[in-house]
Protein backbone atom coordinates (compact mmCIF):
# COMPACT_ATOMS: atom_id res chain seq x y z
CA UNK A 1 0.00 0.00 0.00
CA UNK A 2 1.08 3.12 -0.90
CA UNK A 3 2.05 5.74 1.67
CA UNK A 4 1.75 9.01 -0.57
CA UNK A 5 -0.66 12.11 0.84
CA UNK A 6 -2.32 14.03 -1.02
CA UNK A 7 -1.06 17.49 -1.54
CA UNK A 8 -3.15 18.91 1.24
CA UNK A 9 -1.85 16.06 3.59
CA UNK A 10 -4.59 13.90 3.44
CA UNK A 11 -4.50 10.24 3.68
CA UNK A 12 -5.41 8.47 -0.19
CA UNK A 13 -9.08 7.24 -0.06
CA UNK A 14 -9.80 9.78 2.68
CA UNK A 15 -13.25 11.34 2.51
CA UNK A 16 -13.04 14.67 0.96
CA UNK A 17 -12.66 17.79 3.65
CA UNK A 18 -12.39 15.05 6.48
CA UNK A 19 -10.98 16.77 9.48
CA UNK A 20 -8.38 14.16 11.54
CA UNK A 21 -7.92 16.15 14.37
CA UNK A 22 -9.72 16.87 17.82
CA UNK A 23 -12.83 19.20 17.44
CA UNK A 24 -11.92 21.12 20.68
CA UNK A 25 -8.92 22.07 23.12
CA UNK A 26 -10.58 19.80 25.92
CA UNK A 27 -10.57 16.49 23.95
CA UNK A 28 -7.00 16.95 22.79
CA UNK A 29 -6.20 17.69 26.59
CA UNK A 30 -8.66 14.48 27.77
CA UNK A 31 -6.99 12.09 24.56
CA UNK A 32 -3.33 13.02 25.86
CA UNK A 33 -4.22 12.36 29.43
CA UNK A 34 -6.14 9.03 28.39
CA UNK A 35 -2.72 7.67 26.66
CA UNK A 36 -0.80 8.89 29.49
CA UNK A 37 -2.81 6.55 32.10
CA UNK A 38 -2.88 9.66 34.05
CA UNK A 39 -6.62 10.53 36.23
CA UNK A 40 -7.93 13.94 36.52
CA UNK A 41 -6.85 13.91 40.28
CA UNK A 42 -3.41 13.73 39.21
CA UNK A 43 -3.43 16.28 36.34
CA UNK A 44 -4.84 18.30 39.36
CA UNK A 45 -2.44 17.76 41.69
CA UNK A 46 0.35 17.99 39.03
CA UNK A 47 -1.06 21.82 37.96
CA UNK A 48 -2.35 23.22 41.18
CA UNK A 49 -5.46 23.72 39.27
CA UNK A 50 -8.90 22.75 41.00
CA UNK A 51 -10.50 19.71 39.31
CA UNK A 52 -13.58 20.73 38.58
CA UNK A 53 -12.00 23.78 36.56
CA UNK A 54 -10.25 20.95 34.40
CA UNK A 55 -13.16 18.88 34.16
CA UNK A 56 -15.04 21.74 32.92
CA UNK A 57 -12.37 22.28 30.12
CA UNK A 58 -12.50 18.99 29.22
CA UNK A 59 -16.06 18.92 28.52
CA UNK A 60 -15.90 22.54 26.88
CA UNK A 61 -18.27 24.11 29.43
CA UNK A 62 -16.75 27.31 29.44
CA UNK A 63 -19.87 29.07 31.62
CA UNK A 64 -18.39 27.01 34.74
CA UNK A 65 -15.30 28.62 34.20
CA UNK A 66 -14.08 32.24 35.78
CA UNK A 67 -13.27 33.81 32.88
CA UNK A 68 -11.45 33.81 28.98
CA UNK A 69 -8.10 35.00 31.07
CA UNK A 70 -8.15 32.18 34.11
CA UNK A 71 -9.67 29.49 31.48
CA UNK A 72 -6.46 30.23 29.05
CA UNK A 73 -3.78 29.95 31.79
CA UNK A 74 -5.81 26.74 32.91
CA UNK A 75 -5.27 25.21 29.73
CA UNK A 76 -1.92 25.69 29.23
CA UNK A 77 -0.83 24.28 32.60
CA UNK A 78 -2.82 21.62 31.63
CA UNK A 79 -0.98 21.52 28.00
CA UNK A 80 2.37 21.59 29.85
CA UNK A 81 1.72 18.50 31.79
CA UNK A 82 0.69 16.72 28.65
CA UNK A 83 3.99 17.49 26.98
CA UNK A 84 1.86 19.43 24.13
CA UNK A 85 2.17 22.80 22.27
CA UNK A 86 0.51 25.19 24.88
CA UNK A 87 1.37 28.29 22.83
CA UNK A 88 -0.87 26.44 19.70
CA UNK A 89 -3.64 25.03 22.35
CA UNK A 90 -4.15 28.50 24.27
CA UNK A 91 -4.58 30.83 20.53
CA UNK A 92 -6.55 27.38 19.63
CA UNK A 93 -9.10 27.92 22.70
CA UNK A 94 -8.86 31.58 22.43
CA UNK A 95 -10.99 31.00 18.93
CA UNK A 96 -13.34 28.60 20.49
CA UNK A 97 -14.20 31.05 23.19
CA UNK A 98 -14.94 33.78 20.98
CA UNK A 99 -17.11 31.72 18.85
CA UNK A 100 -18.94 30.20 21.83
CA UNK A 101 -19.49 34.31 22.87
CA UNK A 102 -17.01 33.51 26.01
CA UNK A 103 -15.64 37.21 26.15
CA UNK A 104 -13.57 39.28 29.25
CA UNK A 105 -13.59 37.74 32.64
CA UNK A 106 -17.31 37.68 34.27
CA UNK A 107 -20.10 36.26 32.90
CA UNK A 108 -21.90 37.62 30.48
CA UNK A 109 -24.97 39.56 31.21
CA UNK A 110 -28.32 39.61 28.87
CA UNK A 111 -28.48 42.44 26.09
CA UNK A 112 -31.19 44.96 26.86
CA UNK A 113 -32.18 47.21 23.96
CA UNK A 114 -31.39 50.83 25.29
CA UNK A 115 -34.32 52.46 23.76
CA UNK A 116 -37.09 49.19 24.79
CA UNK A 117 -39.16 50.97 27.54
CA UNK A 118 -40.36 47.71 28.85
CA UNK A 119 -36.40 47.18 30.03
CA UNK A 120 -35.60 50.71 31.20
CA UNK A 121 -37.03 52.03 34.43
CA UNK A 122 -38.92 55.57 34.27
CA UNK A 123 -37.41 58.24 35.90
CA UNK A 124 -39.24 59.24 38.37
CA UNK A 125 -38.61 55.73 39.94
CA UNK A 126 -34.95 56.28 40.33
CA UNK A 127 -35.42 59.85 41.58
CA UNK A 128 -38.25 58.51 44.11
CA UNK A 129 -35.92 55.88 45.26
CA UNK A 130 -32.85 58.14 45.86
CA UNK A 131 -35.43 60.39 47.61
CA UNK A 132 -36.13 57.87 49.87
CA UNK A 133 -32.42 57.01 50.56
CA UNK A 134 -31.75 60.60 51.80
CA UNK A 135 -34.61 60.52 53.60
CA UNK A 136 -34.04 57.26 56.02
CA UNK A 137 -30.07 58.92 55.87
CA UNK A 138 -31.12 62.02 57.29
CA UNK A 139 -33.56 59.96 59.97
CA UNK A 140 -30.55 58.02 61.28
CA UNK A 141 -28.39 61.06 61.71
CA UNK A 142 -30.97 62.70 63.60
CA UNK A 143 -31.70 60.12 65.56
CA UNK A 144 -28.28 59.26 66.47
CA UNK A 145 -27.23 63.13 67.62
CA UNK A 146 -30.30 62.75 69.98
CA UNK A 147 -28.92 59.15 71.15
CA UNK A 148 -25.68 60.43 71.70
CA UNK A 149 -27.06 63.56 73.94
CA UNK A 150 -28.87 61.68 76.38
CA UNK A 151 -27.84 58.02 76.32
CA UNK A 152 -24.02 59.06 77.12
CA UNK A 153 -22.14 56.34 79.42
CA UNK A 154 -21.41 57.65 82.63
CA UNK A 155 -17.44 57.39 84.03
CA UNK A 156 -18.18 54.03 86.34
CA UNK A 157 -19.29 52.65 82.94
CA UNK A 158 -16.55 54.04 80.93
CA UNK A 159 -14.10 52.77 83.86
CA UNK A 160 -15.70 48.93 83.46
CA UNK A 161 -15.14 48.87 79.98
CA UNK A 162 -11.92 50.02 79.86
CA UNK A 163 -11.35 47.29 82.20
CA UNK A 164 -12.69 44.71 80.30
CA UNK A 165 -10.96 45.48 77.34
CA UNK A 166 -7.47 45.62 79.13
CA UNK A 167 -8.39 42.03 80.15
CA UNK A 168 -8.89 41.49 76.55
CA UNK A 169 -5.67 42.22 75.48
CA UNK A 170 -3.87 40.10 78.21
CA UNK A 171 -5.37 37.21 77.15
CA UNK A 172 -4.49 37.60 73.44
CA UNK A 173 -1.01 38.46 74.87
CA UNK A 174 -0.70 35.17 76.40
CA UNK A 175 1.64 33.30 75.38
CA UNK A 176 0.03 29.55 76.07
CA UNK A 177 -1.68 27.84 72.95
CA UNK A 178 -3.02 24.68 72.70
CA UNK A 179 0.01 23.57 70.35
CA UNK A 180 2.03 23.87 73.29
CA UNK A 181 0.09 21.36 75.23
CA UNK A 182 0.93 18.54 72.23
CA UNK A 183 4.04 16.65 72.65
CA UNK A 184 6.41 16.72 69.82
CA UNK A 185 7.15 13.36 69.96
CA UNK A 186 4.14 12.21 69.22
CA UNK A 187 2.54 9.82 66.61
CA UNK A 188 1.27 12.14 63.37
CA UNK A 189 -1.96 10.79 62.46
CA UNK A 190 -3.18 11.66 58.83
CA UNK A 191 -6.87 11.04 58.09
CA UNK A 192 -9.23 11.49 55.18
CA UNK A 193 -13.37 13.13 55.44
CA UNK A 194 -13.96 12.66 52.22
CA UNK A 195 -12.05 10.86 49.14
CA UNK A 196 -8.87 12.30 48.35
CA UNK A 197 -5.14 12.09 46.28
CA UNK A 198 -2.56 12.20 48.59
CA UNK A 199 1.12 11.37 48.31
CA UNK A 200 3.91 11.11 51.37
CA UNK A 201 7.69 11.00 50.51
CA UNK A 202 10.67 11.83 52.10
CA UNK A 203 13.67 14.52 51.39
CA UNK A 204 15.03 11.86 49.51
CA UNK A 205 12.09 11.41 47.14
CA UNK A 206 11.12 8.09 48.77
CA UNK A 207 7.40 7.66 48.23
CA UNK A 208 5.82 6.62 51.75
CA UNK A 209 2.67 6.99 51.15
CA UNK A 210 0.67 7.31 47.59
CA UNK A 211 -3.06 6.83 46.56
CA UNK A 212 -6.73 8.19 47.00
CA UNK A 213 -7.30 8.50 50.81
CA UNK A 214 -11.12 7.31 51.34
CA UNK A 215 -13.10 8.77 54.24
CA UNK A 216 -12.48 7.68 58.07
CA UNK A 217 -9.13 5.80 56.42
CA UNK A 218 -5.84 6.99 58.23
CA UNK A 219 -2.33 7.11 57.74
CA UNK A 220 0.44 7.24 60.57
CA UNK A 221 3.69 9.11 59.66
CA UNK A 222 6.71 6.97 60.70
CA UNK A 223 8.57 8.27 62.97
CA UNK A 224 11.95 7.55 61.65
CA UNK A 225 10.65 9.46 58.64
CA UNK A 226 13.59 11.78 57.26
CA UNK A 227 11.54 15.36 56.31
CA UNK A 228 8.01 13.76 55.55
CA UNK A 229 6.46 15.64 53.27
CA UNK A 230 2.81 15.99 52.06
CA UNK A 231 1.59 16.64 47.78
CA UNK A 232 -2.34 16.63 47.82
CA UNK A 233 -5.16 18.96 45.90
CA UNK A 234 -7.52 19.29 48.31
CA UNK A 235 -5.98 20.09 51.76
CA UNK A 236 -8.94 20.66 53.51
CA UNK A 237 -10.25 17.42 53.89
CA UNK A 238 -7.61 15.85 55.66
CA UNK A 239 -7.66 16.26 59.97
CA UNK A 240 -4.21 15.79 61.47
CA UNK A 241 -3.55 15.00 64.81
CA UNK A 242 0.02 14.46 66.88
CA UNK A 243 -0.30 12.40 69.88
CA UNK A 244 -4.32 11.88 69.51
CA UNK A 245 -4.51 15.88 69.52
CA UNK A 246 -5.20 17.86 66.48
CA UNK A 247 -3.55 20.85 65.01
CA UNK A 248 -4.60 23.22 62.39
CA UNK A 249 -5.45 21.73 59.17
CA UNK A 250 -2.64 21.86 56.53
CA UNK A 251 -4.49 24.10 53.92
CA UNK A 252 -7.94 26.24 52.96
CA UNK A 253 -10.40 25.65 49.98
CA UNK A 254 -9.14 23.08 47.16
CA UNK A 255 -5.71 24.72 46.67
CA UNK A 256 -3.43 22.18 46.50
CA UNK A 257 -0.19 21.91 48.46
CA UNK A 258 3.21 20.45 47.91
CA UNK A 259 6.01 20.33 49.87
CA UNK A 260 4.28 20.30 52.86
CA UNK A 261 6.42 18.71 56.38
CA UNK A 262 4.54 16.81 58.19
CA UNK A 263 6.53 15.57 61.14
CA UNK A 264 5.74 16.39 64.50
CA UNK A 265 8.12 19.52 65.07
CA UNK A 266 7.48 21.27 61.77
CA UNK A 267 3.74 20.83 62.03
CA UNK A 268 3.48 22.59 65.58
CA UNK A 269 6.09 25.28 63.86
CA UNK A 270 3.77 26.26 61.80
CA UNK A 271 1.73 29.35 61.23
CA UNK A 272 -2.34 29.71 61.24
CA UNK A 273 -3.59 29.18 57.92
CA UNK A 274 -5.15 32.16 56.33
CA UNK A 275 -9.25 31.90 55.23
CA UNK A 276 -9.67 30.01 52.12
CA UNK A 277 -9.24 32.88 48.92
CA UNK A 278 -10.59 32.17 45.02
CA UNK A 279 -7.82 29.85 43.83
CA UNK A 280 -8.42 30.66 40.27
CA UNK A 281 -6.97 34.20 41.37
CA UNK A 282 -3.37 32.34 41.70
CA UNK A 283 -3.03 31.40 37.78
CA UNK A 284 -1.59 34.02 35.01
CA UNK A 285 -2.57 33.38 31.23
CA UNK A 286 1.36 33.31 30.94
CA UNK A 287 2.74 31.56 33.69
CA UNK A 288 -0.08 29.00 34.61
CA UNK A 289 0.55 26.99 38.02
CA UNK A 290 3.57 25.24 38.79
CA UNK A 291 3.66 21.19 38.80
CA UNK A 292 4.21 19.23 41.40
CA UNK A 293 6.34 16.06 42.44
Amino acid sequence: MSDERLDDGTPPGAPENAEFRFQTVGEQLKAAREAQGLSLTEVASRTRVPMRHLDAIERSEFSALPGTTYTVGFARSYAKVMELDDVKLANDLREELAQGGYQGTTARMPAYEPADPARVPPRWLAWSAAALALAVLIAYFVWRSFALSSDAPSPEATKVIAEAEIGKQNAASSPASNTEAIDPKGEVVISATETVWLKIYDKDNKRLYEKEMQPGERYIVPADAQNPMIVTGRPQVLNVTIGGKPVPPLGSGDKSIADLEVSAAALLARKPVPPAETTSANVSETGGAASVR
